[in-house]
């Protein structure tokens, strides 16, 4: 089942929202704080890849972007919820709020309104044993402010992988692309799922849901441009003395160069680069856990 193109944003409510700005204007993206509001958006043309209000410190829920009205209207429908238009965030358009069976918002937008993409200047060609392709002239680095493109993903606990599985599957129309099994492959404790879009490759995961027994909020994961943005984000982060996470390494599962930071409210936030693209023909496939807490090189031991 088509119809979801791709994650468009998180939300929360954190205690103190100009200590959060500072931290996502650190992490390399571009941010307002208006009228109790704080988003930030990357240099694509999403107008907002996350969201927080003042509040006790809590993840809210998550937002996906309908390709047709249509299909917003047929999600919509399955659980009975109204569609409203947005007025309380840029670029508009049309949304449907559902509750997943652990509680989290789970947004259907459709029509927002893209912005135009900001201007980031690229480096020059990359250099490999076997790709020789930038011939008399140094590595020129313009170290960019804002290194945020686009957002990845989301990893969430539920109280019941199954039922959750089973809800944004219905809804949101994921292929898992990797299940994960814990000692005998008949004991699933979560997957990495993918939108469908039928042909068009996608990223190998939009979300990873977990079975823990309990709801919670895991992280989740913003692209940036390329390995030298990632460190450049990564020398940034550290400088300002933030907690770093996990990393830096590459994921066996997705193939992602990874770079964890926990935020000062306590949530863990990524950068990543280079990820695995998936279209339907890539089919679901069966992982150990140690695969999903291992790397291909550097740091194991998933936090």
């Amino acid at each position: 089942m088509k119809g979801i193109i791709d994650i468009q944003y998180v939300r929360f409510s954190v205690s103190d929202l100009v200590k959060q700005q500072r931290f996502l204007d650190d992490f390399g993206m571009v941010t307002s704080l208006k009228d109790g509001t704080l988003i930030g958006r990357g240099t694509g043309s999403n107008p907002y890849l996350y969201v927080a209000t003042q509040g006790e410190d809590r993840f809210i829920g998550m937002g996906f972007a309908a390709e047709t009205e249509e299909d917003l209207k047929r999600i919509a429908a399955i659980d009975g919820v109204s569609i409203e238009p947005i007025t309380d965030m840029p670029g508009g358009g049309l949304r449907a709020r559902l509750t997943d069976p652990d509680g989290w918002d789970v947004d259907i937008v459709y029509g927002v309104e893209p912005v135009a993409e900001l201007k980031v200047t690229p480096r020059n060609a990359f250099n490999s044993s076997e790709s020789i392709t930038r011939l008399g002239e140094r590595v020129s680095l313009t170290p960019e402010t804002h290194i945020v493109k686009r957002m990845g993903h989301v990893v969430i606990n539920a109280t019941d992988f199954r039922v959750s599985e089973a809800w944004y599957k219905e809804r949101i129309g994921f292929i898992t692309s990797d299940e994960i099994y814990m000692g005998d492959e008949s004991n699933t404790i979560g997957a990495f799922m993918r939108v469908n879009r039928g042909d068009k490759y996608v990223d190998h995961h939009t979300m990873f849901c977990m079975g823990t027994g309990k709801a919670g909020f895991n992280h989740c994961a913003y692209e940036v441009y390329d390995w030298d943005t990632l460190m450049q984000g990564h020398d940034r982060l550290k400088a300002a003395e933030y907690e770093h996470r996990w990393g830096i390494g590459k994921h066996i599962l997705g193939s992602q160069v990874f770079d964890y930071w926990r935020d000062p409210h306590g949530f863990t936030i990524e950068h990543f680069t280079d990820g695995d693209l998936m279209n339907v023909d890539f089919g679901s496939h069966k992982a150990p856990v140690q695969d999903l807490t291992g790397a291909l090189w550097g740091p194991e031991g998933r936090p």
